[in-house]
């Protein structure tokens, strides 16, 4: 209605707004091939405020001022698709000024939470194979990917409800089809293998659905010392998504941090067929990757912490001095220092300071905001959404990493990844640990097949 007042105040707020959106999108440290996003459809309640710009709920810059006649306009660097203006006797939408001077008028603050400040700066995937999870979280905008794993895709397989019971059903008559396997009959490997990855694309087409960017997933755990096998079954994953008329640079492989699974993906990615190396625990593994052209990076910073305080008996850490953050922190600078362009995504989280402490299960993501990019399970996604913007600082630059970096860009080969990883206590227990950890899933997830062929 304020703006029906004023036929050109509204139509160049329409336009400005707009410019302003595409300006602020894509952020800054976004991939140049990563740039797909949706608008954010939140709508901002305001709130009366004794300034004369809009804020966005912490002091920022102003972006800029746009000057019709006599009248200045000055909008926050909000990414915004919609504001809900409520007026009240007392205070007016937006408030103006002569150009140059400070206006008296109150005019709005606009409330955005931590996961909006964090989304800022740091691109956002969801670690779920849920479905309505994803879609309740695509649908703010703010996630952009999402990431599956072998856990996932075995509670797929003994879900129960319909949808997913659907994608079951057509991964067991795919696998039977394609491999010639007949009812009653042994269930040879090759026909389970096949609908294990079958029911893994069944889940990642529906999430792809809902999300706009990329969806990871994971090439058969079992395979993580065997190199040609893991490109064998990442081609024929990628073949399958193709086919439903997915394209390639909407999937990344998920493979495990292991020497021949990062080989796996220096021969994927020359094809084309972009990584996620997972199961990341040291900075070995990480340079490897790097050298290897790999895509992206999965680096467990809560697992990190597992380990060292069950060595250390030190039950909490200031998130800055967590031994996970600053293992991820090097991993990163590393990358920028030497402009290797694969992007650090950790996943994993614990709470730095300890389970007890309120706010703590976030500790570790809020001291890495600004990594390129972080995949977060819903309910530390609950927990940002309730928490004030104002927690939310840059702790990653590019810049500044590259600046810190003091590791050289030492060329591995087999030979010196296995002997510095046999000497990385961290990054080879919990290697081999969570290795078997998704073999036992991948287990479960055979018998449920089997019992429905």
């Amino acid at each position: 209605s304020f703006f029906e007042e004023d036929s050109t105040f509204r139509d160049h707020a329409a336009r400005t707004a707009a410019l302003h959106y595409s300006l602020s999108r894509p952020q800054a440290n976004r991939q140049e091939n990563r740039k797909k996003f949706a608008p954010i459809p939140v709508v901002y309640e305001a709130r009366e405020l004794g300034a004369w710009e809009i804020r966005s709920g912490r002091d920022v810059e102003t972006a800029w001022c746009a000057t019709i006649t006599n009248m200045v306009y000055t909008f926050s660097r909000l990414t915004i698709s919609a504001v809900c203006l409520i007026s009240t006797s007392s205070t007016m939408a937006f408030s103006t000024a002569s150009a140059g001077d400070r206006a008296s008028h109150a005019t709005t603050r606009l409330e955005i939470s931590a996961l909006e400040s964090l989304a800022d700066i740091t691109t956002l995937s969801i670690d779920s194979g849920d479905i309505d999870t994803v879609e309740k979280y695509a649908k703010t905008g703010l996630v952009t990917d999402a990431t599956t794993n072998p856990l996932f895709v075995s509670q797929a397989g003994q879900n129960g409800d319909e949808r997913y019971e659907s994608m079951v059903n057509e991964a067991i008559l795919y696998a039977k089809k394609t491999t010639c396997s007949e009812d009653g009959c042994p269930v040879p490997d090759e026909t389970i293998n096949m609908a294990i990855d079958r029911l893994a694309v069944n889940l990642g087409k529906e999430l792809l659905q809902l999300v706009p960017g990329r969806v990871s997933t994971e090439v058969d755990i079992r395979l993580s010392y065997d190199t040609d096998a893991s490109v064998a079954r990442a081609r024929n994953i990628i073949k399958m998504y193709e086919d439903a008329g997915i394209t390639r640079d909407r999937v990344l492989i998920k493979l495990a941090g292991t020497w021949e699974g990062i080989k796996a993906a220096e021969t994927l990615e020359k094809e084309g067929i972009q990584c996620n190396i997972t199961l990341v625990f040291s900075f070995l593994q990480a340079a490897a990757s790097a050298q290897a052209g790999a895509y992206l990076i999965s680096p467990f910073p809560g697992r990190i912490l597992d380990w060292h305080k069950a060595r250390s008996g030190q039950d909490s850490f200031e998130p800055g001095a967590d031994p996970g953050v600053l293992a991820v922190k090097r991993m990163y600078n590393y990358c920028r220092k030497y402009e290797y362009p694969m992007i650090v995504m950790p996943a994993s989280w614990r709470p730095s300071r300890g389970a007890n402490v309120d706010g703590a299960e976030v500790d570790e993501i809020l001291a890495l905001a600004g990594v390129d990019e972080m995949t977060i399970p819903s309910p530390l996604l609950d927990t940002l959404s309730a928490l004030e913007s104002s927690v939310v600082t840059k702790k990653c630059d590019a810049e500044s990493g590259a600046s810190q970096c003091t590791d050289p860009d030492f060329r591995l080969d087999e030979a010196s990844f296995a002997k510095y990883l046999e000497a990385d206590g961290c990054g080879q227990d919990k290697l081999k640990e969570g290795i078997d950890a998704f073999t036992k899933e991948t287990e479960k997830l055979i018998d449920i097949l089997i019992s429905k062929f």
